[in-house]
């Protein structure tokens, strides 16, 4: 029996055991933040989330989305992380209205946005190749 593996080291969805019935945090191929508790899992690491809400970062605030119960897919799962209870409430950040948070977090999209499309057309102007369309300049 000393041949055996404590639970821990394993790095398929069996590992996923110690988390079941815990709040987790999952990152998302998309970006997509989750907040629930594990509720259920099977060998594709396809999760069930109970309770669940979606968190929006712009900066050092944060707004909640209440989800409810939501089902991941195990192919979109980037990260997956159990909430330490204890220090969740000391967040450095402050938590503001969702449509505050969505109004900012678009205001940054499109800042990013136009910054990418000026860095764009400098790089083809001294003759790089940038993949976009002739509608982008």
């Amino acid at each position: 029996m000393d041949n055996f593996l404590p639970g821990q080291i394993f790095t398929t969805s069996a590992s996923l055991v110690d988390s079941v019935d815990r709040k987790v945090l999952v990152v998302l191929r998309d970006g997509r933040k989750l907040i629930g508790v594990l509720r259920s899992f099977d060998q594709f690491a396809n999760l069930v989330l109970q309770d669940t809400i979606e968190r929006i970062y712009v900066g050092d605030a944060y707004g909640d989305i209440p989800r409810g119960v939501f089902i991941i897919r195990g192919e979109n799962v980037v990260l997956l992380g159990e909430i330490d209870l204890d220090k969740e409430d000391d967040l450095p950040l402050r938590q503001r209205p969702v449509e505050e948070i969505l109004l900012a977090q678009r205001e940054e999209m499109e800042a990013r946005q136009k910054r990418e499309k000026l860095k764009n057309k400098l790089l083809h102007d001294q003759g790089f190749s940038v993949d976009f369309t002739e509608t982008d300049l």
